[in-house]
C-alpha cells in the first residue's frame, strides 16, 4: 500500500514557494493576450446574448451574425473592441497567474520531479486552488470589461476607459462592486479545474501510450486536440455559471443577488436562458484556448529550456 502511495504522491517534502517559476507566468500572460486580441468582438457577442433576460431593455439580436453586423453598423469597429482593454488585462493576469499558481502547485504535489503522474483528482484539486486564488485577483478587471462591453450606444456612456470604470465603480459602490458575480465566479472555478483536468489526463494517456516521459514536449496537432477537447467538455459542464455572472455584473439592472437572478432566469427563460450566448461562447473560447494553451506550451518549454542552459 505505501508503495503505491509513493508512486502517486511523492514522499519528499517540497516547499511550495521552490516550484513557482516565472517562465509560466511570462508564457501564460503572452498566450491569454494573443487569443484576446484575436477574438474580443466574439466575447463582446457573447455578453451581450447573455445579459439579455427578457425583462430589461438591451438590445436583441436574432443570433451571432445579426448581434456582429447590428454592432458593426451601430457602433463602428470600436463597438466589437468595447472592454478590450480590461479584456486583455483580464486575460493576461488570468492565464499568466493560473499556470503559475497550477503549475507551482502541482510540482510541490509531484515533490519537484515533473516526470511524476498525478491522479486525476490531484490535477483538480491543483487547478481549483490556482483559480480559486486567480479569481480573487483578477475579478475586479472582469466587472470593468463586463460593463464596458455592455456600453450601449442609445445609452449615455458611463465610462471613458478601464482604469475611469474602476474609479467610478469604487466611489459609487466601494469594494464590493470590485467582486460582483464573485459567488458564481466561485462556481466557476470549476470550469477551468474540469479543463485542465481533462487536458492533463489526455496527455498523460497519450504520453503513456507512446511511452513518453510526461514532461516531454508535444507537438502542436497533440496539444490543439487535447485544448479542444478539454474546452468543450469545460463549457458544457459549467456555462450557466457565466450567465449569471455577466447578469449580476451588469450595469443596467440589479438582482438581489445570485439567487434571485438564477430564479428569474428559471421563471422567464427555463432551462434555455442559463445557455443563452453558448454557442458564440463555443466558437470564441475554443480555437481561443487552442491558441492559448499552443502558445503557452512552446513558450514555456522555451524559457526552461533556455534557463537550464545557461545555469
Amino acid at each position: 500500500m505505501s508503495g503505491l502511495t509513493a508512486k502517486i504522491v511523492p514522499e519528499k517534502s517540497v516547499r511550495l514557494l521552490d516550484q513557482v517559476k516565472y517562465e509560466h507566468l511570462v508564457a501564460g500572460t503572452a498566450a491569454g493576450v494573443t487569443s484576446t486580441l484575436v477574438l474580443h468582438p466574439m466575447d463582446v457577442v457573447k455578453i451581450r446574448l447573455a445579459v439579455h433576460d427578457g425583462i430589461h431593455n438591451t438590445p436583441k439580436y436574432s443570433g451571432i451574425w445579426n448581434a456582429i453586423t447590428t454592432i458593426y453598423r451601430t457602433e463602428g469597429f470600436r463597438g466589437l473592441y468595447q472592454g478590450v482593454t480590461p479584456n486583455v488585462w483580464g486575460a493576461g493576469a488570468s492565464w499568466g497567474l493560473y499556470f503559475l499558481f497550477y503549475n507551482a502547485i502541482k510540482a510541490s504535489v509531484q515533490g519537484g520531479n515533473l516526470d511524476t503522474p498525478l491522479a486525476p483528482s490531484q490535477h483538480l484539486l491543483a487547478a481549483s486552488e490556482g483559480g480559486l486564488i486567480t479569481l480573487l485577483i483578477v475579478n475586479p478587471i472582469w466587472v470593468a470589461k463586463t460593463r464596458l462591453c455592455l456600453q450601449f450606444e442609445q445609452n449615455n456612456k458611463q465610462y471613458t476607459g478601464t482604469l475611469d470604470c474602476l474609479k467610478k465603480i469604487y466611489i459609487t459602490e466601494g469594494i464590493r462592486g470590485y467582486y460582483k458575480g464573485i459567488l458564481p465566479g466561485i462556481f466557476g472555478v470549476s470550469h477551468g479545474a474540469i479543463q485542465f483536468m481533462v487536458y492533463e489526463e489526455l496527455k498523460n494517456r497519450y504520453q503513456k501510450y507512446y511511452n513518453l516521459p510526461i514532461s516531454k514536449k508535444l507537438g502542436t496537432l497533440e496539444y490543439l486536440t487535447f485544448s479542444a477537447t478539454s474546452k468543450i467538455i469545460a463549457v458544457l459542464s459549467t456555462y450557466p455559471y457565466q450567465v449569471v455572472r455577466a447578469r449580476l455584473q451588469n450595469q443596467h439592472y440589479a438582482y438581489e443577488g445570485a439567487l434571485d437572478c438564477i430564479k428569474k432566469t428559471w421563471i422567464h427563460e427555463s432551462w434555455r436562458g442559463f445557455y443563452k450566448g453558448m454557442g458564440t461562447n463555443l466558437l470564441r473560447v475554443t480555437p481561443a484556448t487552442m491558441i492559448t494553451f499552443v502558445t503557452y506550451e512552446n513558450m514555456s518549454h522555451l524559457l526552461l529550456k533556455y534557463k537550464k542552459e545557461i545555469q
